[in-house]
């Protein structure tokens, strides 16, 4: 017997969007990945209801949704850690709970981290473009209705068969160190040496003008020599591009498919999770590794 879950939002939070994991066989056309920053949350999140890895969930960043739950269901919230109660009770991270009638689930600020996800149990009846349902990176409201979360959004979730807890999921804490492994990028040997030095050594801070697209760091590298212009190149979730004021960027999950700065490195892919959850004013340390040292993890410390 099927069982019928509606999130009425009352508040939407900031930046509150529907995420699952993305459309990634389309970039040859120029349409950005998507899906959640912190990717190991979200699915931890789906993981903890035995929905499959990619169903969507609610990101939301540095400030959570009011939502009211109707019906029956279950719900689980990861991520950052979040000022959250359920019906005025405290409600921790990665405590599934369950939702019987009507309840009222208050998000508030974030106190460690910088993105959280909501999940609930079962199919969720969204509209999906390309395969996917989360948020496109331009034109929400015409490619996925309703997934860019407002105040009056109703989401409804349906569950079929029974379901029994604890389920068991691996909980990865989070990890709020500053140092974020990088392979060099195509154009790191145009740098010259003193710009290379910089930014190995120094501690930039996450902009406050950063987003999905991307994130901008402060500050700026002060011995920067321009290499010679390239012509627009792929980039991916995870290019550190050099402007030409000496402005690292790294490119994120929606952030476009071709660039014209020089890419001086990637993030490696198991750290874009942890960048994910970078907040600004947050601390960035690159630590440049090689690629047998990812196939080998006791090589890089």
């Amino acid at each position: 017997m099927s069982q019928t879950l509606k999130l009425n939002i009352i508040r939407p939070g900031l930046h509150t969007t529907i995420q699952d994991h993305g459309r990634k066989t389309y970039r040859a056309f120029g349409i950005p990945v998507s899906g959640p920053m912190d990717l190991i949350a979200a699915t931890q999140a789906n993981l903890l209801l035995g929905n499959p890895p990619h169903n969507p969930v609610l990101e939301f960043t540095i400030v959570g949704p009011d939502i009211t739950l109707e019906g029956n269901g279950y719900g689980v919230l990861t991520g950052g850690e979040f000022e959250t109660r359920l019906d005025q009770k405290p409600l921790t991270t990665h405590q599934v709970f369950t939702i019987k009638g009507t309840h009222r689930l208050s998000i508030g600020r974030v106190q460690a981290g910088c993105r959280g996800y909501l999940a609930a149990a079962g199919n969720w009846e969204l509209s999906r473009w390309l395969g996917s349902c989360s948020t496109a990176a331009q034109n929400p409201d015409l490619l996925t209705p309703g997934s860019y979360i407002k105040k009056g959004t109703t989401i409804t979730v349906l569950q079929s068969g029974p379901m029994s807890f604890p389920l068991v999921a691996p909980i990865v804490e989070p990890d709020s160190s500053p140092v974020i492994r990088i392979l060099a990028g195509p154009e790191y040997d145009r740098f010259g040496t003193e710009t290379i030095k910089e930014f190995l050594a120094k501690q930039f801070a996450v902009s406050s003008e950063s987003n999905r697209m991307g994130y901008r760091l402060n500050p700026l590298l002060q011995n920067y020599s321009r290499p010679m212009d390239i012509i627009s190149a792929g980039v991916i979730p995870g290019t550190i591009q050099v402007t030409h004021s000496g402005q690292l960027i790294i490119l994120m999950n929606d952030a476009q498919t071709t660039g014209g700065y020089p890419r001086i490195a990637n993030v490696v892919s198991g750290d874009l999770s942890r960048l994910g959850q970078k907040a600004p004013g947050d601390q960035v340390k690159f630590k440049l590794i090689s690629l047998n040292e990812i196939n080998n993890p006791d090589l890089s410390g």
